[in-house]
């Protein structure tokens, strides 16, 4: 019986055995790191032939540049996103523009000059490079302009770029050790650390802490081989820009005159005749007639001498509303957007203007860059000639981003808020023009992004007659003050306040079953909006348009603008 356990016995031990081998295997596997290193070339993510990769700060972006002569270029595309937005593509043209606060610099694509406060400099190396579809610029002329540093370093070539100032947290190896591409032993190695190797501390976990290296792998590595945190200050000599701005020490009270010939001038003094504590008038002059950047004029000299007369400033208008006018191709091209913005700067000087202001509506997406351009080229013409420069937005909604209110509040004197259409002629239900809480909201969100007294509040001397048929089609009409009172008399309506939208509300139905609905806008509610201006420490308020108010209107405003 002995005999023949034995074989059985062994048969176990050796069971136990392997499975404890095993076992052991796998344990000193989970524990063993892994030697395993990822490539630079795969790492950053670069071709042979120049390619560059772009480390910002404590981020390998997407976009990459080249290295050309020993020269770095930055992406455009990447530019515009990480360092600098200032800088703009003329595609067509082969041209690149940047604007100071009182100078436009032009460089064309591929020479080493440029042009600045009208004479010609050179920068020793191609500025600009185009291949193909990508545009690149040099990096020493971004930093120029830019408060930003850069190391280049080689296999694979890569550009580290630091433009984070201030108090920073770092921290240095106790010992070597590996920096891994994720947190975890399993994960492959990066780069080596020796000791005391100073690490730029991104971000502290349990067990590892997210490190950049100087050179520019962004990695991780285990707490323990970390020693205590530290801060430095770090800075770099540069002089930022400044965008001076004319500020009036008052509150500005405007209104817009809608002028549709040169005839309709001469009705001004009678048209304000009643305008109580209005300080700026802004007549409907300019119209881009096409996609060259030329204009057609209303402007009157009798007409300014008249409002100056008056104590008011003359704050000319100029719209996008003409049907020939591509706005997107207009404002693309830099030789259009100057001869617009030199028209309308010639304009001001002939006349004595002493304001422009840009209301250019219904901006698609794709326009955006070319706008804000814009806005910034005649920033300067109107800096260096003594013009205030506002323009009209729409109220911040996600799909007006592209008006890029937070740059019209830095080289703009004025940004102007149009608190109205929150209903308007192709809505597709009845509802008030403009809400307090319309208003107050584009008032806050705008807030975010320009300084309070650079904002001015629109509001509407308007409401909509609204008529909402049996079958349920909507349709609405504009119409003023006094003929909307005119309304409610003749069909014996009343109105009651609307707690909802601040304004007294009427409604009626008719034979037909069709509703009609008006939302007032009087003393009453105009009050409640004007109040805001006080209460957010505004610039002023506007109002669209002179002639649609009642003469008491003027009294209600001046209590909050005077």
């Amino acid at each position: 019986m002995r005999k023949k356990a034995m074989p059985a016995l062994a048969a176990i031990v050796l069971i136990v055995v392997v499975a404890a081998i095993g076992l052991i295997s796998k344990v000193v596997e989970r524990y063993t790191p892994s030697k395993e290193v990822m490539s630079p070339q795969e790492y950053f993510d670069v071709q042979e032939g120049g390619e560059l990769a772009l480390i910002v700060q404590d981020q390998q972006i997407e976009q990459k540049g080249i290295l050309d002569g020993g020269i770095p270029y930055l992406s455009y595309e990447a530019v515009k996103e990480y360092l600098n937005d200032r800088f703009y593509w003329d595609s067509d043209a082969n041209l690149m523009v940047y604007t100071l606060p009182e100078d436009i610099i032009n460089v064309q694509a591929g020479e080493s000059s440029y042009t600045l406060s009208g004479s010609s400099r050179d920068a020793g190396y191609p500025i600009v490079k185009v291949d193909g579809s990508e545009t690149y610029i040099a990096a020493a002329f971004v930093q120029q302009y830019t408060n930003m540093d850069y190391t280049l370093y080689e296999e694979p070539d890569r550009l580290v770029i630091n433009n984070r100032w201030g108090e920073t947290s770092f921290a240095d190896l106790k010992k070597e050790e590996e920096i891994r591409y994720q947190g975890g032993i399993k994960s492959p190695i990066l780069t080596h650390g020796e000791k005391g190797t100073k690490l730029l501390l991104l971000e502290q976990l349990e067990d590892w802490s997210r490190v950049q290296t100087a050179d520019g792998y962004i990695g991780y590595v285990r707490n323990t081989r970390l020693g205590d945190s530290y801060k430095e200050t770090l800075s770099r000599e540069f002089e930022e820009p400044v965008y001076t701005s004319i500020k009036r020490d008052h509150k500005i009270n405007l209104v817009w005159h809608q002028v549709t010939s040169m005839e309709a001038n001469d009705s001004l003094l009678n048209d304000i005749a009643g305008a109580k504590g209005v300080n700026v008038i802004s007549p409907t002059w300019f119209s881009v007639i096409n996609n060259q950047g030329e204009i057609s004029s209303l402007a009157s000299e009798t007409y300014v001498e008249n409002a100056h007369a008056q104590g008011l400033e003359v704050w000319a208008l100029v719209d996008n509303f003409n049907e020939a006018v591509d706005t997107t191709a207009l404002l693309k091209s830099t030789a259009s957007r100057e001869k617009l913005a030199n028209q309308l700067v010639a304009a001001a000087v002939q006349y004595s203007l002493d304001g422009i202001n840009i209301d250019f509506e219904a901006l698609p997406e794709e326009a955006g860059d070319g706008y804000i351009q814009f806005i910034r080229e005649i920033s300067v013409k109107c800096r260096k000639n003594g013009i205030v420069l506002s323009v009209d937005d729409p109220v911040p909604m996600p799909f007006t981003a592209h008006y890029d209110r937070a740059e019209q509040g830095i080289v703009a004197d004025y940004v102007i808020i149009m608190g109205y259409d929150e209903h308007y002629a192709g809505s597709e239900e009845a509802g008030s023009v403009a809400s307090l809480s319309f208003e107050k909201q584009g008032i806050e969100d705008t807030l975010k992004e320009v300084p309070a007294e650079k904002i001015i509040s629109a509001v509407p001397f308007y409401t909509r007659l609204w008529y909402t048929d049996a079958q349920g089609k909507v349709s609405s009409e504009a119409i003023g003050m006094s003929r909307a009172e005119e309304w409610l008399s003749t069909y014996g309506v009343s109105s009651n306040w609307s707690q909802e939208t601040s304004q007294d509300y009427a409604e009626l139905t008719d034979e037909q079953g069709g509703k009609y609905q008006i939302w007032l806008e009087n003393e009453k509610s105009l009050e409640e909006k004007a109040k805001l201006v006080k209460e957010y420490g505004l610039g002023g308020i506007a109002a669209w348009k002179l002639g649609l108010e009642k003469p008491s209107i003027w009294d209600v405003i001046y209590k909050y603008v005077s």
